[in-house]
């Protein structure tokens, strides 16, 4: 199970932040990110240094300000680090190689 995040405690408070910056992606093409999704991303890439005296318009604004470039760079990293490559197949990694 993950541990909570310091932050977590304003997820309701920044729901509409959230929310819009989904329709922002939207409106960009990008359709299939979801509210639990972008929370992940804001704590593992924009929060991972936690400030404890962090005021809610700070949480906002980061929010606001992120860039669907810099989550879908996160996105394809993470789908790297959690993919799992078998090269028993001699010939599988050859073919990789070329």
């Amino acid at each position: 199970m993950e541990k909570s995040h310091i932050y977590d405690q304003f997820r309701t408070q920044v729901q509409p932040a959230i929310v819009s910056k989904l329709e922002e992606f939207r409106l960009l093409g990008y359709d299939s990110v979801a509210e639990s999704e972008l929370w992940e991303f804001m704590k593992k890439k924009k929060w991972k240094k936690i400030s404890e005296d962090i005021k809610l318009y700070e949480i906002i604004d980061d929010i606001l300000s992120v860039k669907i470039g810099d989550y879908m760079n996160f996105t394809a990293i993470e789908s790297y680090k959690t993919s799992e490559f078998s090269f028993d197949d001699e010939n599988e990694l050859k073919e990789l190689l070329k």
